[in-house]
């Protein structure tokens, strides 16, 4: 099998029993129905790929991704991928393979949601994880509020979730966010050893046990993205809203009033 060559914001290639999806728009990987659905296409073509037995999910730039880029209005609509960028989002969830997240940056919003759409994150002290929505005056997405309090507890999900502060690779480490901890030029490499070591087991074992594990998560998060549109779609409206993104924009401080 030979994977597409023609992606546009991302590159995949296989060798040997690991693949890598490595996202192509630096300097940071901003969310789009495109890069979103390039992702989908290359974990469901991987799926189809006997030889496949893990998948690292790298990013070139500065940034893993830094969620929607608000200072070009947000996501853009796409003439290759229908409907949300949630729709895409769920595409991810559902694919079957195991994958190591290499976060080598900053892990913002929605990126922070495709990092948590792997089984594993390694990285680094100077990534940064952020759920900012509230910060920015609306509702979080990408499947946060299901995938975020899963993965770190209900406690600690919603501190991160209603403050929206940014969590350094070291203190994600020991909450249960990400994995394992290295210096960020060794980020890669430590996620590719990981890969290897499950490429390792039995091939039909991995996608047994991982589809037990994951089973139902998808429908989870397909639930919760229902949810989080709806929310988003109302908050957008409200001038905390316009004055959240404002204030990002210009780097200050937000001034909301609760309308």
């Amino acid at each position: 099998m030979t994977l597409r060559t023609d992606f546009q914001k991302i590159t995949a290639r296989l060798e040997g029993n690991v693949a890598t999806i490595e996202l192509c728009d630096p300097p940071h990987n901003f969310l789009t129905l495109d890069l979103i659905g390039e992702v989908g296409d290359a974990l469901e073509a991987l799926d189809e790929e006997p030889a496949c037995r893990a998948v690292v999910l790298a990013a070139q730039g500065t940034s893993f991704s830094a969620g929607a880029n608000f200072g070009a209005g947000g996501v853009q609509e796409s003439k290759r991928y229908p409907g949300h960028l949630y729709d895409q989002a769920v595409r991810v969830f559902r694919t079957k393979k195991p994958i190591v997240a290499a976060v080598h940056g900053p892990a913002i919003g929605g990126g922070l949601g495709l990092a948590l759409a792997a089984d594993f994150r390694v990285t680094c002290a100077e990534a940064r994880f952020s759920a900012n929505f509230a910060r920015l005056g609306f509702h979080p997405g990408f499947g946060l509020t299901e995938t975020l309090p899963a993965l770190i507890g209900r406690q600690n999900g919603m501190l991160l979730l209603l403050t929206g502060r940014r969590v350094k690779g070291d203190e994600a480490v020991a909450m249960g966010l990400a994995d394992r901890l290295v210096p960020q030029a060794e980020v890669r490499k430590a996620a590719y050893e990981l890969a290897g070591e499950i490429a390792g087991s039995a091939p039909l074992a991995l996608l047994s046990i991982r589809a037990a594990l994951r089973v139902g998560l998808a429908e989870r998060v397909r639930a919760a993205t229902d949810r989080e549109k709806a929310e988003q779609d109302r908050l957008f409206r409200t001038e905390d809203s316009r004055e959240g993104i404002r204030a990002y924009g210009e780097r200050r401080t937000p001034e909301f009033k609760g309308r």
